[in-house]
């Protein structure tokens, strides 16, 4: 069975598609991100991405939080402290094309209103390392992180120190009293091979590559260790600073450099789509001769003030774009198929390939994606396939090799139960028109081992109740002995301690300073924010950023919990209150409606907040004269876009919505305003025009 064409996917089969990818991403995101170990390759992520954000394209309504093109990287560890970046670090969006970077270009220009006027940029070798923020006030470095989630990171400022190429106090002149410095910290090739030939020297284990080199010796827990390795950075970007101290961002480079930076040579200024062209030929023949590794080129509008203008969408700037370079390929063996089962109870089949050598990186494993996928390409045990990488992870199968084929290959059947203890039934969801879905899920749902575990480790997550010293290996140990089976209990764990014959201090690795350390742990998650605790429970399709929108939206505690069982109990009222938010859609409703719905979750869910207490969420600003008030915005409008228009009026406090109800206290309305409109002046609601809205704020 083929992928079905993104314009032919049904709304129910779009919305199972979006689950899968969100899901698979944001593994992949905390492989590469925060453990340095990768599983699959920069190409195959990004034709996951690139799947996500056209499905997303066709449906606007089913966008959630937890999609790739809401996130950035991944949470930090848990052996850093953590740091709040004073501006997000973001991602960016990707082109793989001429075309797609012409369209860059033109995007720009429809955005400034430019027409055929020619716009400036510069082409950055887009370095193959870990992005790092340093901090300096008054011209001295205070804290470096790393990227983390793009919120937060993890303090390294001593690692950072060790690394001569960053200043500990700035040269020079003009610079910011306060200034984020932002750049890649990376290996070059000799110095990578000197750093493997030592390490087989000493009979440790040997680096997959330059990227994965950098992030282990920059994330030691003992800076000296991170002093013996040859680490180097670059400077190319700035977060949060006091005061502009540029005009462009060539100019803005020259100034890094005349700080004491190193900023790098390869960058060049060029002019209009042309201009990016020749720049990513330039450096795609520089490539095989530069001392580093890159995988592609950045391209950033240069003036500055048109960056402003711009703006971001999701978490991705406007004014920057990174080109990639293609993928490399290579052949190997399909020696096994294997399976597992996430949170959330989807299947995941993981191809197991004989060790090959793919641009310079051993890789053994694959995402298979699914039973699908399996088929399509009629993968068989045995079989020899290409694999495809494209930087420094492990790649995707390509296709296979039919005339290497041999009677030996196994067509690979997919199980029909569960790899758990248990083992039960897995099946496949039905969509509205009839058709299954491509992911295979565990039915048993919290009965099944994988999933329950899974469901803890996500509530003591660093995003969720963040539990020090309740990490995965403890968590199973204590749920196999029956002493933590849903979240309340570890809420209880203390109390029903004093009643067990074998107390846990006495639990192997435990001993009495932990079992104090981890109760004095626990005990100070007992008050939590309400955007925590309903991100914490686990819902599908409620991620972060969700929860953030519905704390936002309800308030308090007694207001989501009463909302969601009503919505449960059928009210429509109730499910129309919260898809009025912004962000919300049905996707969301239709999954809290089904998860309250269940008897057993609502018990869970009342045992775990008796143990708590929760905190309203953060009230929005209330010095202006939109605070407080919901606003929708209809028809087309002329002077700005809708998200700029968005981003302004949740500046002045006020909430923005998708659609009109009752609770709705002004509607912005451009020409075409059609339904909207016509509820807005049925319910009697104030009215504007897009002149009259703009007039309003600036006074």
């Amino acid at each position: 069975m083929r992928q079905t064409p993104v314009e032919n996917l049904t709304e129910a089969e779009a919305t199972e598609e979006l689950t899968r990818l969100a899901d698979e991403l944001a593994a992949h995101d905390l492989h590469y991100h925060r453990e340095d170990a990768p599983v699959i390759s920069d190409a195959d992520y990004d034709a996951l991405k690139q799947r996500n954000s056209a499905v997303e394209a066709r449906f606007p309504a089913l966008v959630r939080d937890n999609s790739p093109s809401q996130r950035v990287g991944a949470a930090a560890s848990e052996q850093f402290s953590a740091v709040e970046h004073g501006t997000p670090m973001l991602s960016l969006d990707n082109a793989f094309s001429d075309d797609e970077a012409r369209e860059f270009d033109a995007r720009v220009r429809r955005f400034l209103g430019l027409g055929d006027e020619a716009v400036a940029y510069t082409a950055e070798p887009k370095i193959d390392g870990l992005s790092a923020s340093l901090r300096y006030e008054k011209g001295v470095l205070v804290r470096g992180a790393t990227r983390g989630d793009g919120r937060v990171g993890e303090d390294v400022t001593e690692n950072l120190r060790t690394l001569s190429e960053i200043p500990h106090r700035l040269k020079g002149s003009g610079w910011p009293d306060i200034i984020e410095v932002r750049g890649e910290v990376y290996l070059g090739h000799e110095d990578f091979a000197a750093l493997n030939r030592s390490a087989a020297e000493a009979g440790q284990k040997l680096y997959a590559n330059p990227r994965n080199a950098a992030a282990g010796s920059l994330r030691q827990i003992d800076p000296k260790i991170t002093a013996q390795r040859p680490l180097r950075f670059f400077a190319y970007a700035w977060g949060l600073t006091s005061a502009p101290f540029a005009q462009g961002q060539a100019q803005a480079l020259r100034a890094l450099a005349d700080w004491g930076f190193v900023t790098n040579p390869q960058t060049q200024s060029v002019v209009g789509a042309e201009g990016l062209l020749a720049a990513y030929s330039d450096f795609e023949g520089l490539r095989p001769k530069l001392k580093f590794d890159i995988d592609g080129v950045v391209y950033k509008v240069d003036r500055l003030d048109w960056q402003q203008r711009l703006g971001f969408v999701s978490r991705s700037p406007r004014w920057a774009v990174a080109r990639k370079f293609p993928a490399q390929q290579a052949r190997t063996v399909l020696e096994a198929i294997d399976l597992q089962v996430g949170r959330t109870g989807a299947v995941t089949p993981v191809g197991r390939l004989r060790p090959v050598t793919v641009g310079g990186v051993v890789v053994t494993n694959a995402t298979l994606h699914n039973g699908d996928e399996i088929e399509r390409k009629d993968l068989r045990i045995g079989d020899t396939v290409i694999v495809q990488r494209a930087g420094d992870v492990i790649p995707q199968i390509v296709g296979v090799v039919l005339e290497e084929r041999s009677g030996n290959s196994l067509p690979y059947i997919f199980p029909s139960v569960c790899p758990c203890a248990l083992a039960t039934p897995l099946v496949r969801e039905t969509t509205v028109s009839g058709a299954e879905t491509v992911v295979r899920r565990c039915s048993g749902e919290m009965t099944c081992p994988f999933q329950r575990t899974e469901h803890l480790i996500h509530f003591v997550s660093r995003r969720a109740f963040d539990i020090e010293g309740l990490g995965e290996k403890q968590l199973q140990s204590l749920f196999e002995d029956g002493l933590v089976r849903e979240p309340a209990d570890i809420f209880l764990l203390e109390e029903r301690d004093k009643t067990l014959l074998k107390k846990l201090k006495d639990r192997e690795g435990m001993g009495e300073t932990s079992a104090r350390n981890l109760f004095e742990a626990i005990n100070a998650r007992r008050i939590i924010s309400l955007e925590r605790l309903i991100f914490s429970l686990g819902v599908r399709h409620v991620g972060e950023q969700t929860g953030r929108t519905l704390a936002k939206g309800y308030g308090t505690w007694d207001a989501f919990w009463t909302s969601v069982q009503a919505m449960a109990s059928g009210d429509e009222s109730a499910a129309a209150e919260m898809n009025a938010m912004d962000q919300i859609g049905p996707t969301v409703i239709e999954t809290l409606t089904r998860y309250f719905a269940e008897s057993h979750n609502r018990a869970a869910v009342e045992r775990l907040v008796a143990q708590l207490t929760v905190l309203e969420a953060e009230k929005p600003k209330t010095d202006t004269a939109f605070a407080g008030k919901t606003i929708v915005f209809t028809g087309s409008l002329e002077k700005m876009t809708r998200d700029e228009a968005k981003a302004q009026a949740e500046s002045l406090g006020a909430k923005v919505a998708s659609s009109v109800s009752k609770k709705t206290d002004l509607v912005v309305a451009g020409p075409g305003a059609g339904s909207k409109l016509k509820t807005a002046t049925d319910l009697g609601i104030q009215v504007m025009t897009e002149d009259e809205w703009l007039a309003l704020v600036r006074d």
